[in-house]
């Protein structure tokens, strides 16, 4: 684990946060503020500890330049309101000499919003002299961005060497929670990965293998599988090329004794679309001129009963394609039973990804999972076994 803000002595000095406050935004209001609730007590703690905080982010991909509908000058007021309506300073610039007066004039406990990192090409670059001007803002780093710590970027990975750096309170909580399901979990560990793609997902379906008891495979993936096991999957989506190396990981799980689980029904239909009429079928009586959509009922119930003997749950990916009803049942089913055990003190469930935390929150058990990351690349990253640029800066 990497230093944290419990080893930081920020008493008077100005401290560089790294957030992610890449939210999706429409006409100029925040859709989703479940990123910058987060980074709010980590503000709000160094605050309260006499510091400067000066906070950061990148926004969208403007590629260097200013692109005024990528600047976090709008973002000022929702980031306020996170704080409990405490006042933040916005700053045009994030370095030179307009962002080094706004911080050279603040007082402990201020608050001071920096604009958009990507305006310079320097970020994403990694540049050293980008890295060492924004250096010249602090004091002190803390990153609370894990979402953003699979990229070698001036403000994720050159300027953690530039000064005293440590973890912020959401970048301890998500490495405490990956930690707890991958490094040193509680057995039996079982994961759920669902998507589109298998060759999207072969390092995260290896490196899991290998370290869970349980892998429960859907969404689309589990139809390249089934495919690779002689099975007919109809119209479905399904890479055929994939067929080789699939077998090759089922191979890799029983070696290592990694229960793999795949969809013993499925619900099929002859278009994807809303309230399309579908039926159940048996995995292995797919009709050639329909697809399959989600899981059954039977394979819901299956997976669902497994759970039960499960200490914990990783979950990336959804079981079907949930953003269509009625498509949607078996993810919501399984998630809801997840939920139901993660209540009952029973089951550790740690999930993540952009398509998962939907299908979540479509479920209405968003709150219920013992931790829900926000990230997606850095949360695939981390689950395929990768040293994020980030973290390992940190260290």
């Amino acid at each position: 684990m990497p230093t944290t803000l419990d080893d930081l002595d920020v008493i008077g000095k100005r401290v560089f946060l790294r957030a992610d406050l890449n939210v999706p935004m429409r006409d100029g209001a925040v859709l989703d503020a479940t990123r910058i609730l987060r980074l709010a007590p980590t503000v709000i703690e160094l605050a309260d500890k006499g510091a400067v905080v000066v906070v950061a982010s990148h926004f969208g991909r403007p590629m260097g330049e200013p692109v005024p509908e990528m600047s976090l000058a709008p973002l000022a007021g929702p980031l306020s309101a996170a704080l409990g309506g405490r006042n933040v300073a916005f700053a045009n610039d994030c370095v030179g000499a307009e962002a080094q007066k706004i911080v050279a004039a603040a007082s402990a406990g201020d608050v001071i919003l920096l604009e958009n990192l990507r305006y310079h090409a320097g970020e994403e670059d990694n540049d050293p002299a980008f890295a060492a001007d924004l250096a010249r803002l602090a004091d002190l780093y803390v990153n609370d961005a894990f979402s953003a710590a699979h990229r070698a970027h001036a403000s994720t990975e050159a300027l953690a060497h530039l000064l005293p750096a440590a973890a912020g309170r959401m970048m301890e909580a998500e490495l405490d929670a990956l930690e707890s399901v991958l490094g040193s979990p509680d057995h039996p560990v079982g994961a759920i990965v669902g998507g589109a793609k298998v060759s999207t997902k072969l390092d995260l379906l290896g490196n899991l293998v290998a370290k869970v008891d349980m892998l429960a495979i859907g969404g689309a993936m589990a139809n390249t599988f089934l495919h690779a096991l002689g099975t007919d999957v109809g119209k479905s989506l399904c890479e055929h090329d994939m067929a080789d190396t699939a077998r090759e990981i089922l191979a890799q799980a029983d070696e290592a004794r990694c229960e793999v689980i795949l969809p013993a029904d499925a619900v099929v239909a002859a278009e994807f679309a809303e309230h399309a009429p579908s039926e159940v079928v048996p995995i292995g009586a797919v009709p050639g001129d329909m697809m399959i959509l989600d899981v059954g009922p039977g394979s819901a119930n299956g997976l669902a009963a497994k759970l039960n003997n499960l200490k914990t749950l990783v979950w990336n990916g959804p079981l079907g394609a949930f953003e269509v009803p009625p498509f949607d049942a078996g993810t919501a089913m399984v998630a809801r039973i997840a939920a139901d055990l993660t209540r009952a003190g029973s089951l550790k469930t740690v999930a993540g990804g952009g398509d998962t935390v939907a299908a979540l929150a479509a479920a209405d058990v968003l709150s219920e999972f013992s931790y829900v990351s926000t990230a997606g690349g850095a949360f695939l990253e981390w689950l395929e076994g990768k040293e994020l640029p980030g973290i390992k800066a940190l260290r």
